[in-house]
């Protein structure tokens, strides 16, 4: 029991960490500005509990980055009940900010009124899919709601970052240069499988040089939704001398239609890693696209100052 001084004798006392001084001190986190607009996810795919997962915990980790943030899910095959359509979720979070701002002015209160977009809306896309941005659009325009559309996330280095560690989880690569330097099952050849077409092959091409020089492999995109196009791939690689393949995605998870990666593992004769999945660069680049969109720059919380 505790007493009026403090814990009973024999439990352990937590004490307060003293705040470090000088040049090294921890900066406090940047927290998101007042009146921002909303973080609004667009998930592509068919909805699931593992999708919502997934796209949970990509906000998690941008709200952990910007607290303070106001976030949104929005799901393009959704339901409106369990999964809230991208419109709904628009129209939802501009009617909400117009609300704020009218209980605010009926109190009193010295507000501006709210102008500029009621939200952000960061597609969960690694590469370019135009078919998908389409869609994106479409219910941006739909929602009648004043929000700004970013890009895709890629092409960026931390996507070559999160690839390399999905490949080395499934031991088909070294953790890095320094350990595990002779992994049994580690690819001489990697095949960077995308969905979107053409485009999206020439966008994983960026990523995949940026692979190529932390595996010093070949690494070559291809396209999972082109027939023809994995075992082609897979056929130009063994040309060139690698025997030992690997099927890794350029993809977060819930744009990749289901049996549609083991398919194309089999298509090629070999094993494949997982999608990128809720990687932590993966929130770090949702929130990298809405902080940019805005113009502020968050400081990740941990961060050493200069």
């Amino acid at each position: 029991m505790s007493s009026p001084t403090g814990p009973a004798s024999g439990l352990p006392v937590r004490m307060p960490r003293p705040r470090q001084s000088g040049r090294h001190r921890r900066p406090e986190p940047v927290a998101a500005p007042e009146g921002a607009p909303a973080l609004v996810l667009a998930v592509p795919g068919a909805p699931a509990p593992a999708t919502r997962a997934l796209a949970e915990e990509v906000i998690s980790i941008a709200r952990s980055e910007l607290p303070g943030l106001d976030v949104g899910i929005g799901y393009l095959d959704g339901d409106d009940a369990e999964y809230p359509t991208l419109e709904s979720v628009l129209a939802q979070t501009a009617a909400r900010r117009t609300e704020r701002y009218e209980i605010a002015k009926a109190a009193g209160r010295e507000v501006n009124e709210p102008e500029g977009p009621a939200a952000v809306v960061v597609p969960l896309l690694a590469g370019p899919d135009s078919a998908l941005m389409r869609r994106v659009r479409q219910a941006v325009m739909d929602s009648r709601a004043h929000a700004e559309l970013t890009d895709v996330l890629g092409p960026h280095p931390l996507l070559a970052e999160a690839v390399h560690v999905r490949l080395s989880e499934a031991g088909l690569a070294r953790a890095d240069r320094a350990r595990l330097f002779t992994v049994a099952t580690a690819a001489d050849g990697i095949i960077l499988a995308t969905v979107g077409g053409e485009e999206a092959v020439q966008a994983a091409g960026i990523t995949g040089m940026l692979l190529a020089a932390r595996l010093a492999v070949p690494v070559m995109a291809a396209a999972l939704d082109q027939e023809g196009s994995i075992a082609a791939i897979a056929e130009q690689l063994r040309g060139s001398g690698s025997m030992q393949l690997a099927l890794a995605p350029y993809l977060v998870g819930p744009e990749l239609p289901e049996g549609l990666l083991d398919a194309a593992a089999k298509e090629a004769g070999c094993p494949a890693a997982d999608a990128l999945g809720a990687y932590p660069a993966i929130g770090k680049l949702v929130l990298s696209q809405y902080a940019s969109a805005l113009g502020i720059s968050p400081q990740p919380q941990g961060a050493p100052s200069r």
